[in-house]
Order: C-alpha cells, then structure tokens, then sequence
C-alpha cells in the first residue's frame, strides 16, 4: 500500500490525471520520484497517439503542431512550465544568487517570463509540426528520459532552497531507489532510441548526457543548487532539445 500511496502522490503532484487522495507523508512520499517518469509515458503515448491520428486524417502542420505542444501542459497542469518561467525570470535578471531565489519564490509574472514561454510554446509547436507517428516511439521518450534524469538530480545534486519543495521530496525520497530506479527508466529509453534511431538516438544521448552536466553547472553557479523551479525548467527544455534533434536530425 504504500507504493502505491506514493504512486498516487506522484501523480498528483506533478499531473492533473485523476487518482485518490492520500497523507502527504513522508512516509507516503518515500517512493513517489521513482514513479515520475510514468507520467512522461503516458505523455509520451498521448502525443504519438495524436500524430497518428493526424496522419490517419491527414490534419494539417499547425493543428498538429498546436496541440502536440499543448498535450504536455495539459497531462501536466502547467507545473513544469511555471518553473520554467519563472527561472527564466531570474536568469535574465543578472542579480546575485539570493536575489534570483527571491525572483523564484516571486508569484508575479516578469516579461521574461511571458516571452520565454511564448517563444517555448512556438518553437515545440513548430518541431511537431514537422514530424509524423513514425518518430512517435522516439519522441514518447523523451518525456520520460527528462524525467528521469529530473528524479536522479533531486538525489544528486544539492539543494538551494533547504525549505523548499523540491528539497522536502529529496528529504522524503529513497535516494538510492530514487536513483536505480531512474537509471533503469534510462537504459530502457536509451535502448529504444538506439534500436530504433542508430546514430539519431546516439545524438540523443549525446544531448542528454550534456545538457544534464549544463544544468548542474548552471544550477551551482547561479542559484547555489537546484530547486523546484529548476527542476521544471530542466524538464521543459530537455524535452524540446531532444525533440529537436529527433525532428530536424531525422529530417537529414
């Protein structure tokens, strides 16, 4: 019962897909990061399933596009979004580190904020207008390999905010669980983007194994260690970099 208490707060934190309701815990959030990535999979099959429906009803490049970046969101609630902006916020502000973890906790919207998300919004649209189902498996990946590698960060890198959100799950998790877990989330994504996408899928990798060493020099060097809204803003923009490469790479 427990893991699946933790299952059911995973879900209803980081998604709007309906489960019950359960103690907020520790106890109930110790296994809670592991089960992360499944909500990716199911964004992941949400968004192969309209391609191929777009391609059954041959629907246009803009209606594709449009909704295929919205399908995130919507699975999500716009969790990971609002991290992102508001991180964007605090980049673009050049301030020192306890001014941008100010900036974080800010409920105010900036104007970076709105064009980080509007120009996010465009280019995700704008990739998925270029694809089809067939790309589907490798781009279902992708939501599940950023969350993985976002559950493995809150066990190994340090924490910005001790009273944060993010560091009240890393002081709940099973780190070392948290940890197996997400690596066995990544060899299985990693097999299936080599199998199906040869040196696509090893661009892919590529990609990931960088942009994560990004994130934690970022994280470190502007903010003191990762929180919440970084989290949000690795998982947005590793998903759009790898859907990129997967696009435009496959179009080659």
């Amino acid at each position: 019962m427990r893991v699946i208490r933790s299952l059911c707060i995973a879900f209803s934190t980081y998604s709007r897909i309906p489960v019950p309701q359960v103690e907020w815990s520790e106890e109930n959030r110790k296994y809670s990061m592991c089960f992360f990535p499944l909500i990716g999979a199911i964004i992941g099959l949400l968004l192969w399933g309209w391609l191929w429906l777009c391609d059954a009803l041959s629907i246009g490049p803009v209606l594709r596009g449009a909704v295929g970046a919205l399908l995130p969101i919507l699975v999500t609630g716009g969790i990971h979004m609002d991290g992102f902006m508001d991180t964007s916020d605090a980049l673009a502000s050049w301030q020192t580190k306890e001014r941008r973890l100010e900036i974080l906790k800010d409920t105010h919207v900036g104007a970076f904020a709105v064009i980080g998300c509007v120009g996010y919004m465009l280019l995700m649209a704008g990739a998925l207008s270029e694809t089809s189902a067939h790309a589907g498996f490798m781009l279902a990946v992708c939501f599940v390999v950023s969350r993985s590698l976002s559950a493995w960060t809150l066990a190994a890198f340090p924490s910005a905010r001790p009273n944060g959100m993010l560091d009240s799950f890393a002081r709940a998790a099973h780190k070392r669980l948290v940890t197996v877990s997400s690596g066995v989330y990544l060899l299985l994504c990693a097999a299936v983007w080599l199998i199906f996408g040869g040196w696509l899928g090893l661009a892919c990798l590529c990609l990931t194994v960088t942009w994560t060493q990004y994130y934690h020099h970022m994280s470190i060097k502007y903010f003191g260690g990762v929180t919440g809204d970084l989290a949000g803003w690795f998982v947005q923009t590793a998903e759009l970099l790898l859907i990129a490469v997967i696009v435009f790479g496959g179009a080659l």
